[in-house]
């Protein structure tokens, strides 16, 4: 009876970038012919060997050649970059205010979906107080200014200005005036306000009554919030930002349920805590 016995070691020296040791060997115990099926087997068997043992050595040779990565940024400073070039930082509403329940605000659906599911969230922890930027805007402005920055980016709450989400449910003269103060303290220190409208907290009143972004209604009253911003600070803010990472929110909001407001489709077999997404 033919025996035959294939042993394949491939053995990686040290690191990936040195080179490999493989060794093949083959024993074939020849008892009987060989049949032309039988060699046609082993032919296709050495030949994906073979294949196999050129990408290995490729792969290793690469490696080998790849210099080692360094960049020199001690000269690095402002005149590295083009004039007019703009350093900033930036933040979004829910992530940085705090002050959820102060000011008028309304709950938006970050609220209901951090307290409901504090699972979901890498720490348990909510947008309750966070770096309590709502008082201490001030104190922020000056550790911006005094870094250096020349700009800096935030989100409006769209639940701190219209609390039910809706003009006709009144605007919060509160919430007003802290963009206001927030604004005007930013051009006093010389930084340039960017503003964006929506960074993911949609009012929760809006996903109570129609689903928030999957129904066609949102679209008036997102336009009669965005022009609500532009009345109120559009003489002071001239760089606006319109949707933060709309991919980002659409994908873990609407469909893994990841992220607020939590809703996905039941044929992805997930938790879909928010519901499907698809009705």
């Amino acid at each position: 009876m033919r025996s035959t016995y294939f042993l394949l070691y491939i053995k990686a020296m040290h690191h990936a970038s040195q080179s490999q040791l493989i060794l093949l060997k083959i024993i074939t115990n020849n008892n009987k012919k060989t049949s032309s099926y039988g060699k046609l087997q082993l032919r296709s068997f050495l030949l994906g060997i073979l294949l196999l043992i050129g990408f290995a050595l490729t792969n290793s040779e690469a490696d080998i050649r790849a210099p080692p990565t360094h960049f020199d940024t001690a000269s690095l400073n402002r005149s590295s970059f083009p004039e007019g070039f703009i350093f900033g930082v930036g933040s979004g509403s829910y992530q940085y205010e705090g002050a959820a329940k102060e000011g008028g605000r309304g709950p938006s659906i970050w609220d209901t979906f951090t307290h409901k599911y504090p699972e979901k969230i890498n720490d348990s922890s909510n947008g309750d107080i966070t770096v309590d930027q709502y008082h201490r805007y001030k104190e922020d402005v000056g550790i911006m200014k005094n870094m250096g920055w020349d700009a800096y980016r935030f989100s409006i709450s769209w639940s701190r200005l219209l609390p039910n989400g809706k003009l006709s449910g009144g605007v919060n003269k509160e919430g007003i005036k802290y963009y206001n103060n927030l604004i005007n303290e930013l051009l006093r220190n010389g930084l340039t306000p960017f503003v964006t409208l929506f960074h993911w907290d949609l009012p929760q009143t809006l996903e109570d009554e129609y689903g928030g972004f999957l129904s066609p209604h949102i679209v008036n009253h997102f336009q009669d919030y965005a022009e609500l911003c532009y009345k109120e600070f559009g003489d002071r803010v001239k760089h606006w930002i319109t949707l933060n990472e709309p991919y980002t929110f659409s994908n873990y909001g609407y469909s893994t349920g990841s992220q607020a407001p939590g809703r996905c489709s039941t044929w992805q077999q997930l938790n879909c805590t928010g519901g499907d997404s698809s009705h």
